[in-house]
């Protein structure tokens, strides 16, 4: 996969979510969503 840059739309995806539902992103659509992605455990990030 290639780097995402400041702007650039994200690519769908889905993933698990507590109650065992799933959540993707494509249902959040039109609406305003924060992504946040945090480095490995113990590195410094």
């Amino acid at each position: 996969m290639s780097e995402l840059g400041i702007g650039t739309p994200a690519p769908d995806f889905t993933l698990p979510a507590t109650g065992g539902t799933t959540v993707s992103l494509s249902a959040h659509r039109g609406k305003k969503v924060i992504i946040f992605f945090y480095s490995k455990d113990n590195t410094a990030g």
